[in-house]
C-alpha cells in the first residue's frame, strides 16, 4: 500500500510582479476542481487575492494558502508576491515548502525579483520547475528565457517541452518526454501526433535533454552512448532525481489567462518535484546545545515537530496561525511545547485552508500545512513540539526595515485601538515594527517600502477603524562609530535615603557588519555578575537614540574593563543609567558617522531612453554596475542608489521615458553617507528637535 505521504506536495508559486503567479495558482484551482469558475487578478476576483488592498492593485500582497487535489495526490499551493516590499511573505514560505514552481514571463524573461526568489530558493535548497508563462504576448521568446535562467541563474534550465507557435500564433506545445503534440481547445487539451514539419526540431531538442540526463544518469548515458531508445519510464525518473537534487530545472511554457499548459503543469508538480518523503530527515538543533543536530524523520509515527510561518489575524476566528508539521502527527486539544518561548500551547482548533475559506479538521499527519486557532504565544519563526522531545527548527531571516513614517491621530482616545492594531500587525508581519516616540508623542512605523506602509496603513484604516493621519515617508538612517574609545564613568546620586552608586569603565570599538555586543574582561568581582544584565540594558536602551543625531546605533562592541561598586547604594538601575551615560560621552569622541540604506535597482528602458535614465541615476548618487541587452531594442541597468535619492523615482522614470520604463529596487546594505549629505541630514533632524522642544 503507497504511504499517503510520497503523494502529498507542498508547492510556492514565486516569480517577479507581473509574471502571472496569480493567475497560473486560480487556474490551478479551476483544473483541480477547488473552483467552479476561473478567478481573474484584473477584475479584482482572485481567489488567492481576497485581501480589499491586493483586489483593488491587482497584486498579491500576503502569501495564501490552498489545498488542492489532482492525479490522486494532494497539493498545498502556496501563492506568494512578486513585489519585493513584501520578500519576507516569499522567505517564509520557501521556508516550508518542499517545492517551487518559477513563473517567468515569456516577454520580460528573468526579471530582479525573480534573481531575489531564485536566490532566497538557493538558500533553503528548495527544488524547483520553471514555467514560462505568457507565450501569447507580443514578443515572447521561449528560448531567450532559457538562455538567461542559465546566464542570470545558474539554473541549468533544461526545457522538457518545445512550444508550437508564439505569440498570436501560440497553439501548445511538443512534449518532448512523451513525444506527442498537445493543443488546446477552449479548457480541454488535444493529444496528437507532431506534425511532420516540427518532427526534426522536436527530436533535436529531446536529444539536447536526454543529453543533459546522460551527465547525471549512467543508465542514461550508455543508452544514449549506444544510440539506443530511452524509454518514457526511465526519463520521467531521471528527471525527478536531478530535480529534486537541484541538479536541473526542467522548464515548460504555456499561456495561463488562455489555459494552455496548465494540466501538463500540475502533471509535471506531481510527477517531478518532491513529496515530504523524498527530502528525508530535516535537521533540527537540541534547545540545550545548538551544536548538537537532531534529524526529524517525516513519518506520522515520531514525536510531533512543526514550524510555525505566518500569522493571520481573521475577523470570525481571532489569530490563525500557519504551521508545517515536519514530523508527527498533530490533534485537538493537544498541548504542544512551544521551544523559542518555553511555554506550553494548546491546539484548540485545526483548519485546512482554502484561501479565505476554512475546513476543520480533527487531525493533521506529517508534511501538511495548516491553520491552527487558540495560540497565545507562538510568533513567526517559531518551534511547536512535542514536549518530552524539545527540539528548535531553523527560524526565519527577517530583513532589516528601511523606510519609517509617522503616524497621528486626531483623537487621543483611538490611541489604545491603534496600539492594538500595530500589535497584531506586528505578529503577522515580522518586517513591520512600530514604537512611540516619547518626546515627539508621535508614532513611528517602520517596513520594507512605499506600498509596504502605504497597504498597512490603509489595514489600519479599513480593517481596524482607527481613523490616522500620516505623515511622508522618511529613511530609517543609522549611526555607528569609527575609532576605539574608552569611557571611565561614575554614577553617584544621594537625596536624603539610599542613594545610588554605579562605576564602569567601558571600551567601545567600531565593529563592521556585526551588530552589538557586549563583552565582561573584568576580574576579581570589580563589578558583580548579577549587574552584568543592567550594564547590557543600559548600552542597548542608550545605543536606541545616538546623542548626535538620534538615529539608532549599530555594529558596536562594548568591553567592560573595570567598575566598581556599593554594597548598599548600587542597583539594577544605578549601572543601567550610569552605562547609558558612559556611552552617550563615548560617542561623541569616536567619530561617529550617519549609514543611509543602499538599494539595489534595475530599471529596464528602451535603447531610446538609455541616455535620460543613467543621467538621471548619476544625478541620485547612483552607483550603475553594469548594463545588459535583454530583448531587441531594450536594456536593463543593474546599479546602487541611497534609499534617500528613490523617493518619488517612479514618476521621474515616467516623465523621462514617456511611460516607456520600469523599475525594482530591493535593499542591499547600509553605507556611510558622503560627509556634506551627512552634515545636512544632521543639520535638518536637530532643527526638527529644536522645533519640537518649543
Amino acid at each position: 500500500m503507497t504511504n499517503p505521504i510520497s503523494k502529498l506536495r507542498n508547492i510556492g508559486i514565486a516569480a517577479h510582479i507581473d509574471a502571472g503567479k496569480t493567475t497560473v495558482s486560480e487556474r490551478i484551482l479551476f483544473f483541480t476542481g477547488v473552483n467552479r469558475k476561473v478567478g481573474e487578478t484584473h477584475d479584482g476576483q482572485a481567489t488567492m487575492d481576497f485581501m480589499k488592498q491586493e483586489q483593488e492593485r491587482g497584486i498579491t500582497i500576503a502569501s495564501a494558502a490552498i489545498t488542492a487535489q489532482w492525479d490522486d495526490h494532494q497539493i498545498n499551493l502556496i501563492d506568494t508576491p512578486g513585489h519585493v516590499d513584501f520578500t519576507i511573505e516569499v522567505e517564509r514560505s520557501l521556508r516550508v515548502i518542499d517545492g517551487m514552481v518559477a513563473v517567468f514571463c515569456a516577454v520580460g524573461g528573468v526579471e530582479p525579483q525573480s534573481e531575489t526568489v531564485w536566490n532566497q530558493a538557493d538558500k533553503y535548497r528548495v527544488p524547483r520547475i520553471a514555467f514560462v508563462n505568457k507565450m501569447d504576448r507580443v514578443g515572447a521568446n521561449f528560448q531567450e528565457v532559457v538562455v538567461q535562467m542559465n546566464k542570470y541563474l545558474g539554473a541549468n534550465a533544461m526545457p522538457i517541452q518545445m512550444p508550437i507557435g508564439a505569440e498570436s500564433e501560440f497553439q501548445g506545445m511538443v512534449d518532448l518526454v512523451v513525444m506527442k503534440a498537445i493543443t488546446f481547445k477552449e479548457k480541454e487539451r488535444i493529444v496528437s501526433d507532431i506534425p511532420a514539419e516540427l518532427m526534426p526540431q522536436a527530436l533535436e531538442a529531446r536529444r539536447a535533454m536526454i543529453e543533459k540526463l546522460a551527465d547525471f544518469d549512467d543508465e542514461i548515458a550508455e543508452l544514449y552512448l549506444d544510440d539506443q531508445e530511452v524509454s518514457e519510464e526511465l526519463l520521467k525518473k531521471a528527471i525527478r532525481e536531478a530535480t529534486i537534487k537541484l541538479l536541473v530545472t526542467p522548464v515548460l511554457c504555456g499561456a495561463a489567462y488562455k489555459n494552455k499548459g496548465i494540466q501538463l503543469l500540475l502533471d509535471a508538480i506531481v510527477a517531478y518535484l518532491p513529496s515530504p518523503t523524498d527530502l528525508g530527515a530535516v535537521i533540527a538543533h537540541d534547545p540545550d546545545d545548538e551544536e548538537k543536530n537532531i534529524h526529524l524523520q517525516p513519518s506520522n509515527n515520531q514525536p510531533f515537530a512543526a514550524l510555525a510561518f505566518k500569522l493571520i489575524n481573521d475577523p470570525y476566528v481571532g489569530q490563525q496561525t500557519f504551521i508545517r508539521i515536519f514530523s508527527g502527527k498533530l490533534q485537538n486539544g493537544m498541548s504542544v511545547y512551544n521551544t523559542n518561548k518555553g511555554k506550553y500551547e494548546r491546539v484548540g482548533r485545526i483548519f485546512r485552508i482554502k484561501a479565505k475559506e476554512r475546513q476543520e479538521i480533527a487531525e493533521a499527519g506529517v508534511g501538511e500545512i495548516v491553520a491552527l486557532v487558540g495560540m497565545k504565544f507562538t510568533r513567526t519563526g517559531d518551534t511547536l513540539c512535542d514536549e518530552k522531545q524539545p527540539v528548535l527548527l531553523e527560524s526565519i531571516n527577517v530583513p532589516p526595515a528601511v523606510i519609517e513614517m509617522k503616524v497621528n491621530m486626531d483623537d487621543k482616545k483611538n490611541r489604545n485601538k491603534l496600539g492594538e492594531a500595530l500589535a497584531k500587525l506586528t505578529n503577522e508581519d515580522p518586517s513591520f515594527h512600530s514604537h512611540f516616540d516619547e518626546e515627539t508623542e508621535e508614532t513611528i512605523i517602520s517596513g520594507m517600502g512605499e506600498l509596504h506602509l502605504e497597504i498597512l496603513v490603509e489595514r489600519i484604516r479599513d480593517e481596524f477603524k482607527v481613523p490616522i493621519t500620516v505623515g511622508a515617508p522618511s529613511v530609517s538612517y543609522r549611526e555607528t562609530i569609527t575609532t576605539e574609545t574608552e569611557c571611565d564613568y561614575r554614577h553617584v546620586k544621594q537625596s536624603g535615603g539610599k542613594g545610588q552608586f554605579a562605576h564602569t569603565v567601558i571600551r567601545f570599538e567600531p565593529n563592521p557588519g556585526n551588530g552589538f555586543e557586549f563583552i565582561d574582561m573584568t576580574k576579581g568581582g570589580v563589578v558583580p555578575k548579577e549587574f552584568l544584565p543592567s550594564i547590557q540594558k543600559g548600552l542597548i536602551n542608550a545605543m536606541a537614540k545616538s546623542p548626535v543625531a538620534g538615529y539608532p546605533v549599530v555594529d558596536v562592541k562594548c568591553v567592560l574593563v573595570d567598575g566598581s561598586f556599593h554594597p548598599v547604594d548600587s542597583s539594577d538601575m544605578a549601572f543601567q543609567l550610569c552605562a547609558a551615560m558612559c556611552f552617550k560621552q563615548a560617542f561623541k569622541k569616536a567619530n561617529p558617522i550617519v549609514k543611509e540604506p543602499i538599494m539595489k535597482v534595475e530599471v529596464s528602458t528602451p535603447d531610446d531612453f538609455i541616455g535620460n535614465v543613467t543621467r538621471d541615476l548619476n544625478k541620485r548618487r547612483g552607483r550603475i554596475e553594469n548594463m545588459r541587452r535583454f530583448r531587441k531594442g531594450s536594456q536593463k541597468l543593474d546599479g546602487f542608489i541611497p534609499l534617500s535619492e528613490m523617493f518619488g523615482y517612479a514618476t521621474a522614470l515616467r516623465n523621462i521615458t514617456s511611460g516607456r520604463a520600469n523599475y525594482s529596487m530591493e535593499f542591499f546594505e547600509y553605507q556611510p553617507m558622503p560627509a556634506d549629505k551627512q552634515e545636512e541630514v544632521i543639520k535638518k533632524r536637530q532643527a526638527e528637535e529644536k522645533e519640537r522642544a518649543k
